[in-house]
């Protein structure tokens, strides 16, 4: 599904192809943002572009919702907010974010704006998985309600190894 969400500094829009080269140096060659995420660090834009061309064909589906993350005032591509999928009806969501942009309260300001969206459309509650390392997100989410529900180990095959997984809840107030 395409679909367009705005906050105060921040614009929620569909990707498109043109968006392959600003992702691609913003966070999918980069290490440190990759090592967060279930998959592997782009060694070339074509990596970026294929994935790219597969998520532009799942906004066929309406239950696809994947966001580029555009900051308003630059006009600039700074990350990706998505839901990744539906477990029990519950939406799970997963983001991630170019590293220069780290700490100014980006990803919660667009996370909150997706809850919100989701909640208006009637689910009660929205699931959001971090890996226990990475500090930033786990911050993120219980900046945005998220109650720890549980921790377990996960095997990440695209990168061979397994990691200690927080799983949160979000809930409609």
């Amino acid at each position: 599904m395409k679909l367009t969400l705005e906050t105060e500094r921040l614009l929620l829009r569909p990707f498109t192809m043109d968006d392959a080269e600003a992702m691609f140096y913003g966070w999918a060659n980069d290490p440190e943002v990759t090592k967060y995420l279930t998959w592997n660090t782009h060694e070339s834009i074509e990596d970026t572009k294929c994935v790219l061309d597969m998520w532009i064909k799942e906004y066929e589906k309406p239950e696809r919702i994947n966001f580029a993350i555009e900051l308003k005032e630059e006009k600039s591509l700074i990350g990706g907010i998505d839901i990744v999928g539906y477990e029990d009806n519950i939406p799970v969501i997963g983001y991630n974010l170019c590293r220069k942009y780290w700490n100014k309260g980006y990803m919660t300001e667009a996370c909150k704006c997706v809850l919100d969206y989701l909640f208006s459309k009637g689910y009660k509650d929205v699931r959001i998985d971090a890996m226990e390392e990475n500090i930033g997100s786990n911050k993120v989410i219980k900046k945005c309600g998220g109650v720890l529900t549980e921790t377990y180990e996960e095997y990440l095959p695209m990168k061979d190894k397994k990691v200690i997984i927080n799983r949160y809840l979000v809930s409609k107030e």
